[in-house]
């Protein structure tokens, strides 16, 4: 336990060796408990790592990433983007069960929220279970979610392309207005 607490004291050099032991081990099933084990000691380098938000996402994103391709290989509902049974995370602790939780969500949250997963429950009628079977009815409620979540995204969107418009807008303005600045400058000096 002392070496945890040297661990904690140390933020800059601690996230990048727990990081490194985590890659090799993902290959094997024998993975999970490791990860189970390192989670306990992962808040307080995920606390310390916090202002180092650099180091930490990057070796978060590629395991959620990877097992969101592992998903989408092996079930159905994930290849073809069928909306989602509530309760979809429960299926899959049940059928892969020394899956890192923490990462499950993150690979569920990128699922769910691209614009993909979210056209097809602004439309769907059905969620769907792993293997593709139908289950409950999609809620008016949740529809309405996905669509209002495809607006927001589509209004920041322009909203961005507005903003890129109107600075390069301004620095062509200025880009003449400093042409016209030196010709002026330029014919003073022979006079």
């Amino acid at each position: 336990m002392n070496t945890n607490t040297a661990a904690e004291t140390v933020d800059t050099t601690t996230p990048e060796t727990p990081d490194t032991p985590d890659t090799p081990s993902t290959t094997t099933p024998a993975q999970e408990t490791p990860a189970s084990d390192a989670s306990p000691a992962a808040p307080a380098p995920a606390a310390a790592a916090a202002p180092a938000t650099a180091a930490a996402p990057v070796s978060a994103a590629p395991s959620a990433r990877a097992l969101l391709k592992q998903l989408q290989q092996e079930f159905p509902a994930f290849r073809d983007c069928l909306p989602l049974s509530i309760g979809i995370d429960k299926q899959l602790l049940a059928r892969m069960p020394g899956l890192d939780r923490k990462i499950m969500r993150a690979a569920l949250g990128i699922h769910t929220g691209s614009m993909r997963y979210l056209r097809a429950m602004e439309k769907a009628k059905l969620r769907y279970d792993l293997d593709g079977t139908a289950g409950a009815e999609v809620t008016d409620t949740h529809r309405q979610h996905a669509k209002e979540q495809l607006q927001q995204r589509f209004k920041k969107e322009a909203d961005r392309k507005k903003a890129e418009r109107e600075a390069a807008a301004e620095e062509e303005a200025n880009r003449q207005r400093q042409e016209k600045l030196n010709a002026l400058a330029a014919k003073f000096s022979r006079s």
